[in-house]
C-alpha cells in the first residue's frame, strides 16, 4: 500500500499489517495496565512515531469489536471526537473511500482525512486497514488540517473469552506542531481509545438490536449493491494549499489532565 494511492489491497498488504501486529522486534513498551499494553517504535524517515496497542476484551467477542470499528452509524455514539464521517464509496467489496474529520484540545486546530479502508475476514482473525488517499470532491474542510494516516490497522482475534484488539497507527498531523509533542500526546491518548473502544463494544449489541440489526454490508457484500461506487479518476494525488499556523503552545499535560493515571503509567 502506498499514501495516496488508492487501489484494491493484495494479500500482501493485508499480511504486511499483519506481521506488524504480531511481531514483536523492534517495538519499545510505554504503558502496561492491566490488559492494555502500549508500545512504539521508531520508523525509518519519519519524525513520528508508529505505535501499537494490544488489548483484551474478556467480555467482547471478536464479532463485536469487528462491527463495531465497521459501524459509522454507531462511531458518532462513542468517538465524542468526530465531527463529520461520510462514506464516500466502495471500490470493491472489501475496499472503501470514506471523510473523516476530528477536534481536538486547542490550540490545536481540527484534522480531517480521506482515506482508504480495507478489511479481510479469515478463519483466525479480522483485519480493517486505514490509509490516507486523495478525492477532488473532498478536499480540506474550512478551519481543518487535512492530516495524513501513513497507515493504521486493527488486527481481531477471537480468544476462549473473549478476544484480542491490536492496534497500529502511523499517521502525521501536518500544521506546525512539535515532534516530541504529537509522540507523547499519541502514547497518552492511545489507553484512553482503547478504554473507549471496549466500553463501545459493551453496549453495541443493545444498541444494534435497535437500529437496522441486519446492516452489516462489510460483512455480507449482497448489501453493498446499491452503495455508490468510487470513480478512481477523482482520487489521483493531489497537494493542498494550507495555512499554516503555529499550535505549539500547548503542553502533553494540557492534553491528559483529565486521565493523570494513564499519565502516570506511562514509561519515561
Amino acid at each position: 500500500m502506498r499514501v495516496n494511492v488508492a487501489r484494491v489491497w493484495e494479500d500482501s498488504d493485508y499480511e504486511k499489517v499483519r506481521n506488524l501486529c504480531e511481531d514483536n522486534d523492534g517495538w519499545v513498551e510505554v504503558y502496561k495496565k492491566k490488559d492494555v499494553t502500549i508500545c512504539t517504535q521508531n520508523i525509518e524517515n519519519s519524525s513520528y512515531q508508529m505505535i501499537k496497542a494490544i488489548a483484551l476484551f474478556p467480555d467482547v467477542s471478536a464479532v463485536v469489536a469487528y462491527d463495531v470499528l465497521h459501524d459509522s452509524a454507531y462511531r458518532a455514539k462513542w468517538d465524542k471526537y468526530m465531527i463529520k464521517q461520510e462514506n464516500i464509496g466502495i471500490i470493491n467489496p472489501n475496499n472503501d473511500v470514506c471523510y473523516y474529520s476530528l477536534n481536538s484540545v486547542a490550540p490545536i486546530r481540527p484534522r480531517d482525512f480521506v482515506m482508504q479502508r480495507s478489511w479481510l475476514e479469515t478463519d483466525k482473525d479480522r483485519l480493517i486497514c486505514s490509509h490516507s488517499v486523495c478525492h477532488e470532491d473532498y478536499p480540506p474542510a474550512k478551519g481543518c488540517i487535512r492530516a495524513t494516516v501513513l497507515l493504521s490497522g486493527y488486527l481481531i482475534k477471537e480468544k476462549e473469552q473473549g478476544c484480542e484488539v491490536i492496534y497500529i497507527s502511523h499517521s502525521d498531523p501536518k500544521g506546525k506542531l512539535p515532534t516530541w509533542l504529537v509522540n507523547r500526546v499519541t502514547k497518552v491518548v492511545a489507553p484512553k481509545v482503547i478504554k473507549k473502544l471496549h466500553k463501545a463494544c459493551l453496549g453495541y449489541p443493545e444498541w444494534k438490536e435497535k437500529h437496522h440489526p441486519t446492516w452489516k454490508p462489510w460483512s455480507v457484500p449482497e448489501q453493498q449493491m446499491d452503495l455508490v461506487r468510487v470513480d478512481l479518476i477523482k482520487c489521483q494525488p493531489k497537494d493542498y494549499d494550507q495555512e499554516i499556523i503555529d499550535e505549539s503552545n500547548i503542553s502533553a499535560m494540557s492534553v491528559s489532565t483529565k486521565d493523570d493515571e494513564d499519565e502516570d503509567s506511562l514509561k519515561n
